[in-house]
């Protein structure tokens, strides 16, 4: 089995994104891993993992759109947004009508300019902002322009005194926080909110159908890829067949004619293996990277 490809894993709670690297990195026995997306260790499913050339393919992945399943706590703020923080903030819930719910999620959906929890991976001069927040700073980041395309409430449960549980679940770009949704439904409400259980059901194309526990990978290992590079291609871009001359240039790092297919898309050469990922512009079509072997 292929070295290069894809491994879409079901990340248990409790264990980082990179976590999850370094044991691939020790059942595929390579260092080249990487994964396209950080899940937060409470979080679990979809995970998105690289080997070897195709780690080369990750930067498409982490901006492909991601779907969730949530549950959102009404009554409750935390300093993480999530079940993992301390809680600041305690307002009764049970006034919240149903109704009430379903508005201020409803309020979240579309183009959105979402302010990013605190506690999150972005960096700030350089240095990570969860990491200035446990050494005591206030920090405050910049809105950004996302999109939720669906935000569907399951269920509304009042399970205990004084909270409100609700199950949604989710479609979204990139850059998506789920715990600012709740962050921010709460607000609305005037209660406060966090998230207690979250759950990634697809990146892209890819979805929990096809997810690998680690307990299986480990099984099966080193054999761990499950989507060889070329075929990891193919599902995720729309594709190009060359010929053998453009196989040679492209292969090179020289353009190719535009075929006027919309980009970036994977070009293969004749025996079907991936040469390149190109998109076109300014009369060319030009590789963004080569992945033909050298």
């Amino acid at each position: 089995m292929s070295t290069d490809g894809l491994i879409v894993v079901d990340k248990p709670g409790g264990m980082t994104s990179h976590d999850v690297v370094a044991r691939i990195r020790r059942l595929a026995r390579t260092r080249r891993v990487g994964h396209g997306g950080t899940l937060d260790p409470m979080a679990t499913g979809v995970l998105v993992i690289g080997v070897g050339r195709a780690t080369r393919l990750l930067t498409y992945v982490i901006g492909a759109g991601k779907s969730y399943a949530a549950t959102i706590r009404l009554g409750q703020a935390t300093v993480t947004d999530d079940a993992e923080g301390e809680v600041v903030a305690t307002t009764p819930a049970g006034a919240v009508t149903d109704d009430g719910v379903r508005a201020a999620l409803a309020a979240l959906t579309g183009e959105i300019d979402q302010v990013p929890s605190a506690v999150s991976a972005i960096k700030i001069n350089g240095q990570r902002a969860y990491k200035r927040v446990r050494d005591g700073e206030t920090v405050e980041l910049p809105a950004r322009r996302v999109t939720v395309s669906r935000l569907d409430v399951r269920d509304i449960r009042r399970d205990a005194p004084d909270v409100v549980d609700v199950d949604v679940d989710v479609t979204c770009s990139s850059g998506t926080y789920i715990r600012a949704l709740a962050r921010d439904a709460g607000a609305a409400l005037g209660v406060g909110g966090h998230l207690t259980a979250l759950r990634r059901t697809a990146v892209g194309g890819f979805t929990l159908a096809e997810a690998a526990t680690l307990d299986q990978l480990e099984q099966r290992a080193p054999d761990v890829v499950n989507l060889p590079l070329d075929a990891a291609a193919a599902r995720f871009f729309p594709r190009r067949d060359a010929t053998a001359d453009e196989t040679r240039v492209l292969s090179h790092g020289g353009p190719l004619t535009p075929a006027g297919i919309t980009g970036p898309y994977a070009v293969f050469d004749p025996a079907g293996g991936l040469i390149a990922i190109v998109s076109e512009r300014d009369g060319r079509a030009r590789a963004e990277i080569v992945l033909a072997p050298a």
